[in-house]
């Protein structure tokens, strides 16, 4: 039985002129990227893979969202130095960051999802379940088959 996809949590976006709630896309599929940007596997293959898939998919029922989920180096990874991260890698997909947690180190989102750590991809379908939870490199063509088949399916 699929889960149903736990809100984000998120203490402030970017590339969007409004907060995002997932309920808020219901009916649409969503491409959540988890990432930190002093991420070897993030700066490398996962955030250029979901600004690919956010460009693939402009016409589709596709919303691809970044998550900035810092679990470490906190003090390096502010919202001031995300900001300069998205201009250098003009990644235009909106991206929030996910809100610290006030009893430890593992922010809120990334403790909701149980997400192992950095980059995470997370596929919600139209009717709101988590379809896919991968952590590390995803292969392109894999995860684009994810995405078309949900896609595909009836609304």
């Amino acid at each position: 039985m699929a889960t149903l996809a736990p809100e984000l949590s998120v203490s402030r976006w970017f590339n969007t002129p409004k907060p995002i709630s997932l309920e808020g896309l219901r009916g649409r599929v969503v491409l959540l990227h988890a990432f930190q940007m002093l991420c070897p596997g993030c700066v490398a293959h996962g955030t250029p893979q979901a600004q690919r898939a956010h460009e693939l998919f402009r016409n589709a029922d596709l919303t691809v969202i970044g998550l900035h989920t810092v679990f470490e180096h906190h003090a390096a990874m502010t919202p001031v130095s995300l900001e300069a991260f998205i201009h250098e890698y003009r990644l235009t997909f909106p991206i929030g960051v996910d809100a610290p947690a006030e009893d430890g180190p593992i922010p809120v989102t990334m403790r909701r999802y149980q997400m192992r750590g950095t980059p995470t991809a997370i596929v919600i379908a139209r009717d709101g379940t988590i379809r896919h939870h991968g952590f590390g490199q995803e292969d392109d063509l894999a995860l684009g088959a994810i995405l078309g088949a949900l896609l595909a399916e009836t609304p």
